[in-house]
């Protein structure tokens, strides 16, 4: 499989059922926009409760998003069975984050066995103009035997 490939259908309903289980991302309100092999886009739209004081998209929102697009694109090569878990990311705020909704891109720069390298890159979307907000890289480790579900008290 090679990135931007589509996904089989088990592949995708796998990771769109646990990106629903995210507290998180239901909370912020983002939405999975496209997911594909090792290629994931998040939606974040714009409300004021998600900015800082200018105005602008937070940066936790930005973070987290970016966060979540790469985790989930490294997921998509991850065998059944496994989770995943994020080891460390940096995110570099280039541009102030602003627009109608900010667009997460993570794509898989490396996939191994136990860890993958993602990069993650983050737009603020205004009508048909795309600003770049955020840029960063991740490391992603695959939990093999340990199904992505719930954790447990």
């Amino acid at each position: 499989m090679q990135i931007g490939d589509p996904l089989a259908p088990e592949i995708e309903n796998r990771a769109r059922e646990s990106f629903a289980r995210q507290g998180l991302m239901a909370y912020l309100g983002a939405e999975m926009a496209e997911i594909r092999a090792g290629l994931v886009t998040l939606r974040l739209p714009f409300r004021p409760e998600l900015t800082q004081q200018h105005g602008y998209f937070h940066a936790g929102g930005t973070s987290a998003i970016a966060d979540s697009a790469g985790g989930y694109a490294g997921y998509t090569f991850f065998p059944a069975g496994s989770s995943v878990l994020t080891v460390e990311f940096k995110l570099n705020l280039i541009s102030p984050a602003q627009g109608e909704y900010l667009e997460a891109v993570g794509r898989v720069i490396k996939s191994g066995r136990t860890l993958t390298i993602c990069q993650l890159d983050v737009w603020g979307v205004i009508a048909d103009r795309r600003v770049h907000a955020a840029t960063g890289v991740q490391t992603l480790i695959c939990l093999h035997g340990r199904p992505d579900s719930p954790a447990k008290d």
